[in-house]
């Protein structure tokens, strides 16, 4: 657990440095700093949407669901079922059989940033440099985040865009953002 809490330390140090912004510090828009106890968690509340059975099946099969269930505070991009569906074929097979649980656990952690994040954040981010923001995960791996429209969209190390379809989920530990596309680490 201590080198766990030294990673999201130091994925946080990361991420701020990277941003500009002390990510620690952001405040769920809707909750004001305040989340109530009986609120579900980000695995919790995946778990109850319906369209993140791939999701969950795939944290579950990483080991990273009692990390999910944490205190946090994390911030999730959380592929749909539809998402996932559009990989290549076999992408999801593979990637669920147990000797290739560090691959999974290295996309899946593509997909988190510690801190609560929450799209009236990642929008400041994005107008204060320029246009696109750089993000740190906590693989690691780095997403940038653009506007287009209104929405905020992001690109993985790959080059591949997915759209926040949803934003600002609050859970007990954290926000997830329901996005329309899966990334992948480079």
């Amino acid at each position: 657990m201590q080198s766990s809490k030294k990673f999201q330390a130091a994925a946080l140090a990361a991420i701020a440095a990277t941003t500009g912004m002390a990510l620690a510090t952001a405040t769920p828009i809707a909750a004001h700093g305040h989340k109530e106890k009986s609120q579900p968690n980000i695995v919790q509340t995946a778990q109850s949407t319906g369209v993140h059975t791939t999701l969950v099946a795939a944290v579950t099969a990483a080991g990273l669901a009692d990390t999910l269930q944490n205190p946090g505070p994390f911030t999730v991009f959380a592929p749909t079922d539809t998402a996932f569906a559009k990989l290549p074929e076999g992408t999801i097979e593979t990637l669920l059989r147990p000797e290739n649980k560090g691959t999974l656990t290295n996309v899946l952690v593509y997909h988190a940033v510690s801190g609560s994040v929450t799209a009236g954040d990642l929008v400041a981010l994005i107008n204060k440099h320029g246009g696109e923001a750089k993000i740190t995960t906590l693989s690691g791996g780095e997403l940038t985040a653009r506007l287009s429209g209104d929405t905020v969209v992001i690109t993985d190390a790959k080059g591949r865009a997915a759209a926040v379809t949803q934003a600002d989920v609050q859970t007990s530990n954290g926000v997830i953002h329901v996005t329309d596309g899966v990334f992948l680490p480079a």
